[in-house]
């Protein structure tokens, strides 16, 4: 538990979020209530099937249904729907097959959309869905990556089911492996996962005189813009796209979906505008996926428990198409399996693979927590080969903090962190010894009940930018990020931003910035953000940047106003700017504070403009555009205690302790909201959540009776502590704190599981970890029945 540092600056305030009065009482323009004059309503219908070839679509009946305004198959679209962006070909002979967004011959994955519907509202448009008669020859789905990547496997795509091999390498893995006294190999799985965002994926487009408006629940208004005037070859100054207030992403609107293409060549089709939302069933099959990777883990090492290398070789299930990231998240991970320890060699191979399901990209973390898993889960397993204590054996290893600068045998320079003072922390919140101890006295070999400790210690790099590693690695896009500071004469403050909120907070967060950069009450800055027209230039919001990036465009951008506001001041007091300083948002005359004017004055002044310098602009207005020069990277160590009933397989989580080191924090309260929340999501990918499949390639898991989302009652206190070693990399000195919780989680509640089942022959439980798994692992470690 954390408690705020009272300070005179905004910047380290637990201040309440100024979002939050709108968004708790609804009080706000989500994209589903958008309503405008002769609105249509969208509905698809989509594939049941998870290939086949579509051989004939009847709409026949459709378009005679009452209230039903237009009815389209693919072959409708087929000359202007073009191909969903891919913007991450990670490599030269990298396999991109088109992807319309409505099937036009061939399904490859249940969910895919084959028609739409519009009419007046949204019950005609369901009914007449049902009306729609699409005839299917099937073919044989492609459902298990290990199976796809084999000649003889069906082919998800006419190029095959393979789309790149990328691999990473350095030192002298031979050398290293040789003769290494002990060398592990594992094998994990990690399942996949269904974004589930509060907010449904929606999308509302409008046309007016050749120009198209798009509101969409997205978390990449800038980007979508640019993608839609790509694929539709509408102009790109003739779209602007809004994202109203957002209710979660966490990548799963880190996307330019097939809908939102559809809604925009419906509204030119029709001239009129269009509106879809997706039910929670229909997004659990359309929206994209997250993780499905299988990880073949080796680890050589020293007998005393220093490592020598790792070598990781993974196979990346695509689903049936590239989306905007998909290729690249796996790499994401790359660079980040190594973690926080020092070894001679390492080396990555990653194998993207087409099967005929859903299409995977980013969701939460987008790589990290699948690397650190990995990574985490071998430590344990190397310090039980070994006999060490779990912590023994990573703080024998781990990059000690007078070492920083560092640069990792993955290629990453990690500017600063001291991962000993947040595990002493952690060990102290945890009681660390103690339940040592306890578990000593109470895991006997009758024990039904038995108490397990997990670990993690994690970093992650974080701030996705800079631009030149991102063309490195064949990003199509940069990593930079804009903000403007608009004066008002009246002394108040507009904060443009090209960072997207989705709940992040950034109009707090942004106003305390601000406050200290230019000494302007909190309550008079106002901040703008995810409208196209508003803020034309951003990158939007994603892998932990907002802050590492956006924030620090915006204290470029307020220099740049206290710079203008100086020239100015110096005009009004008569004296040279050099012989002004500024403090406490006045420029005042050194040695004689009195003689000052005050920010709000300076912006009257320029608004009046009666009595500036010659040739000076009469405003005080200012932008930046900010591009970093290298990740950041915040890092932790995670501890839970977990009890588990060997009889019936049920995990309790007893006790849960987190200690992050963020850099400086700018709003305690909004740090500990996004810890927690990640957390629940690291929590669920443990315990919780799958998307299963059945042998013909149908979703199983389409709803949320199906679909195990935990809630708040499933899910235990957590303890929760920061330590600090700020950033070099910025002036804010943040490092980022979007995915910590749920990269650090996962291998926490796993390792404590696997560590309370240890001596009973368990080695690993495949995730979700759920009761019936639990049981089937000691079932199968006793030698019983599988």
């Amino acid at each position: 538990m954390t408690t705020a540092e009272t300070t005179a600056r905004e910047v380290g305030k637990a201040r309440a979020r100024k979002e939050d009065a709108r968004l708790i009482t609804g009080q706000t323009n989500w994209t589903d209530n958008i309503i405008l004059p002769g609105l249509t309503y969208v509905a698809f219908v989509r594939s049941p099937y998870a290939h086949a070839r579509i051989t004939g679509v009847d709409l026949s009946a459709a378009r005679e249904a009452s209230g039903v305004i237009a009815v389209f198959s693919g072959a409708d679209f087929a000359a202007e729907q073009g191909s969903l962006p891919c913007a991450w070909p990670v490599t030269e002979d990298i396999v991109l097959p088109d992807h319309p967004a409505m099937a036009v011959d061939t399904v490859r994955y249940a969910g895919e959309i084959v028609a739409a519907v519009v009419a007046r509202d949204r019950y005609a448009a369901a009914d007449a869905v049902e009306l729609i008669d699409v005839s299917y020859e099937p073919l044989e789905p492609v459902l298990d990556m290990e199976a796809a990547v084999r000649p003889d496997s069906p082919k998800v795509h006419e190029a095959g089911n393979k789309s790149y091999t990328w691999t990473l390498a350095n030192g002298d893995m031979d050398a290293a492996f040789r003769d290494a006294p002990v060398v592990l190999e594992r094998t994990y799985r990690q399942q996949r996962l269904i974004p589930s965002a509060m907010e449904p994926r929606a999308v509302v487009c409008a046309p007016v005189a050749g120009e198209y408006t798009m509101w969409s629940s997205t978390q990449i208004p800038h980007i979508l813009k640019i993608m839609l005037a790509l694929v539709t070859g509408i102009p790109e100054q003739q779209i602007r796209v809004i994202a109203p207030d957002v209710g979660g992403g966490f990548g799963s609107k880190l996307q330019v979906t097939a809908e939102e293409v559809l809604a925009l060549l419906l509204a030119r089709k029709l001239g009129r505008p269009v509106k879809w939302t997706e039910s929670r069933s229909e997004g659990n099959v359309a929206v994209h996926h997250g993780r499905d990777q299988i990880q073949r883990i080796r680890i050589a090492a020293e007998s005393d428990g220093r490592l020598r290398a790792l070598d990781v070789d993974l196979l990346a299930d695509m689903g049936a198409y590239l989306m905007l990231v998909t290729p690249g998240v796996p790499l994401l991970g790359a660079f980040m399996y190594n973690a926080i320890y020092k070894m001679d060699a390492y080396r990555f191979n990653c194998t993207g693979v087409f099967t005929t399901k859903t299409p995977t990209d980013a969701y939460r973390g987008a790589g990290r927590p699948e690397a650190t898993y990995a990574i985490e889960h071998i430590m344990d397993d190397l310090a039980a080969e070994l006999g060490m204590d779990p912590l023994e054996v990573r703080e024998l290893n781990w990059i000690k903090h007078e070492e920083f600068p560092y640069t990792t045998i993955a290629g990453l320079t990690y500017d600063s962190g001291n991962y000993e003072a947040a595990t002493a922390t952690a060990k102290e919140l945890f009681r660390y010894e103690e339940l040592r101890t306890e578990q000593s006295a109470r895991n006997g070999d009758s024990a039904q009940v038995r108490l397990g400790i997990g670990v993690s210690t994690f970093t992650e790099m974080c701030g996705l930018a800079p631009s030149r590693v991102l063309g490195s690695l064949r990003y199509a896009a940069g990593g930079w990020e804009n903000a403007s500071i608009r004066m008002l004469p009246t002394g108040k403050v507009e904060v443009v931003t090209g960072s997207s909120a989705h709940g992040q907070g950034h109009e707090t967060a942004w106003s305390q910035i601000v406050a200290d950069e230019l000494g302007v009450p909190f309550e008079d800055i106002r901040v703008l953000h995810g409208d196209t027209q508003v803020s034309p230039r951003g990158m939007d919001t994603y892998g932990s940047r907002s802050l590492v990036v956006g924030g620090t465009a915006l204290v470029v951008a307020c220099g740049k106003v206290r710079e203008k506001a100086r020239i100015i001041a110096a005009g009004l007091l008569e004296v040279s700017p050099e012989d002004l300083e500024w403090a406490d948002g006045r420029w005042s005359v050194r040695g004689d504070p009195d003689q000052g004017k005050a920010i709000g004055e300076i912006a009257f002044a320029a608004f009046a403009a009666h009595d500036l310098p010659d040739g000076v602009e009469p405003s005080l207005d200012s932008d930046a555009t900010y591009d970093p020069d290298n990740f950041s990277f915040p890092h932790g160590t995670h501890l839970c205690a977990v009890e588990v009933d060997t009889e019936t397989g049920w995990v309790q989580i007893r006790s849960y302790v987190a200690v992050d080191d963020v850099g400086v924090v700018v709003n305690p309260q909004i740090v500990e909201g996004q810890v927690h929340g990640g957390i629940a999501q690291g929590i669920a990918q443990a315990l919780y959540e799958e998307a299963a499949y059945d042998s013909s390639g149908n979703l199983i898991t389409t709803t949320l009776a199906d679909y195990l989302v935990p809630s708040a009652a499933d899910l235990p206190s957590i303890t929760t502590a920061r330590t600090t070693t700020p950033s070099t990399l910025n002036p804010l000195g943040v490092k980022g704190v979007g995915e910590a919780g749920t990269i650090a989680s996962t291998p926490a509640v796993v390792n404590a599981i696997v560590d309370a089942l240890r001596p009973l022959g368990v080695t690993d439980v495949p995730m979700p970890c759920t009761p019936e798994r639990v049981w089937r692992a000691i079932q199968e470690a006793r030698g019983g029945a599988r």
